[in-house]
């Protein structure tokens, strides 16, 4: 098939000989003098090469050039220019122009520049298909998540369906069920494998510095701001944001980022100009956000905007067929890390699985990885026995008689107390460790210490 070129010059003599030329040699051509003309038109003619010049009133190339890259990265941009600087050509090298081209040139130079620009297309476009060959075979090996469970295999195969789109995914379930894992799954499997992972724990922040970190700031916008600085879903350019308990967000912050996902852009803390983004969304919560939305607490507009593909996440309760495979998938790395691949590797005794399997785990697979490396560490002998988990595991509490049982519907606070104080007992009073099984920042879990009168605890 003949290559297309797409040819934008507000001068209609350059287009028609540009034009000539490049028909003469092959290539089928299309020409615009106005740049929001030509990409209004890009989805019809699908260019493998776009030609354009720099200066054109309204939309200047390099604009056209960063609304190409945004929609198309591997798309080669030659740009043109008569009145050609040092500043103007590093900012269209800096920008992803293919070729930075001085008027006038020589024809030989622009057939052979379009030439090379298609060898780089289809180069490029066989290593896309390769890697995505390389993913699909990879679905099946070592890179996807560990478990067997029909439910959580239906949520893998889900996942490896939407992994190739750009759709926003919300990935829902409660704390330590492995919503992260399942986001950089999806990360790996995507088209944006070779752009970068960005996370961000939305409850982990107060809302100013959260704003800030999502969305950047110019220097002087608050005290502190003594530098701009990139937000990080403009840092995740061509990659995948990962938005952690996103429900944790204030009403403030949610209006600013629905306008994100709707605008693909952000404004940075202080600033008046828009700065464009070009990230796959993933978000991830563990609260009912319909429930949310009832109560006020979560904006309605941005929940659809979220949930195009929604992933529910079941709990290790509800996939205990799970826990054989975990452990031997958490020992293994635990083994690796300390150097003890051969001879004195940890391994799980028969009773010590069976004891695991008896636990309705709170804390998900993070407890469970916890529990393992914390037997691991203690345990005296290469198999591991009961006696060297945690306690709440080996010695789960009985359920006591009706007459003895606490009055119904204790306040959610007594249950909250409760619950650190058990998960600090299991952890030994390693508070750091406490608040990752909790889900929690150390410094939420400090202050829900003091104010339930547990600082002293250790």
């Amino acid at each position: 098939m003949e290559a297309k070129v797409l040819i934008i010059d507000d001068e209609l003599s350059m287009l028609e000989s540009i034009g000539i030329l490049l028909r003469g040699e092959g290539f089928r051509t299309w020409t615009s003098q106005n740049g929001r003309e030509a990409l209004d038109r890009l989805d019809e003619i699908a260019p493998d090469i776009v030609l354009s010049d720099i200066r054109m009133p309204t939309i200047s190339g390099i604009d056209v050039l960063e609304e190409l890259r945004r929609r198309d990265p591997a798309l080669p941009v030659i740009l043109m220019t008569a009145q050609a600087s040092l500043q103007s050509a590093v900012k269209a090298v800096n920008e992803g122009a293919f070729y930075y081209l001085q008027k006038p040139f020589a024809n030989d130079e622009l057939v052979a520049l379009c030439r090379r620009a298609l060898e780089t297309r289809q180069l490029k476009s066989e290593n896309t298909a390769l890697k995505r060959e390389i993913r699909r075979r990879d679905t099946n090996g070592a890179t996807r998540p560990v478990g067997k469970n029909r439910s959580f295999l239906d949520i893998l195969r889900l996942a490896e369906t939407v992994a190739p789109t750009d759709s926003t995914v919300l990935i829902t379930g409660e704390s330590g069920t492995g919503k992260e894992v399942i986001a950089k799954y999806i990360h790996r499997l995507s088209e944006r494998e070779s752009g970068p992972f960005v996370s961000i724990n939305c409850g982990a922040l107060p809302e100013n510095l959260l704003e800030s970190e999502l969305f950047g700031h110019v220097k002087g916008s608050f005290t502190g701001a003594i530098r701009d600085k990139h937000g990080l879903m403009a840092a995740a350019r061509g990659g995948t944001f990962f938005l952690d308990e996103v429900a944790e967000m204030s009403p403030a912050l949610q209006v600013k980022l629905l306008r994100a996902l709707q605008e693909r852009e952000v404004v940075p803390v202080g600033a008046t100009e828009p700065v464009r983004i070009d990230v796959r969304i993933v978000a991830a919560t563990n609260r009912d956000l319909e429930k949310e939305i009832r109560s006020g607490g979560f904006r309605s507009d941005l929940y659809y905007r979220l949930n195009v593909i929604t992933l529910h996440i079941p709990p290790l309760r509800e996939r205990m067929d799970d826990i054989p495979l975990l452990a031997e998938f958490f020992l293994g790395k635990l083994n690796a890390a300390r150097g003890q691949a051969n001879g004195n590797a940890r391994r799980l005794s028969d009773a010590g699985l069976a004891t695991l399997q008896r636990y309705d785990w709170p804390g998900n697979v993070r407890e469970l990885e916890n529990a393992l490396e914390r037997a691991a560490i203690l345990s005296p002998t290469e198999e591991i026995a009961p006696d060297a988990l945690p306690r709440p595991i080996r010695e789960p509490e009985a359920r006591p008689l009706v007459a003895d049982r606490a009055p119904p519907n204790p306040t959610l606070e007594l249950v909250e107390r409760a619950y650190i104080l058990w998960v600090l007992e299991t952890e030994g009073g390693n508070k750091a460790r406490a608040a990752e099984v909790l889900g929690i920042d150390p410094s939420t879990l400090y202050r829900k210490l003091n104010r339930y009168g547990m600082a002293g605890i250790s």
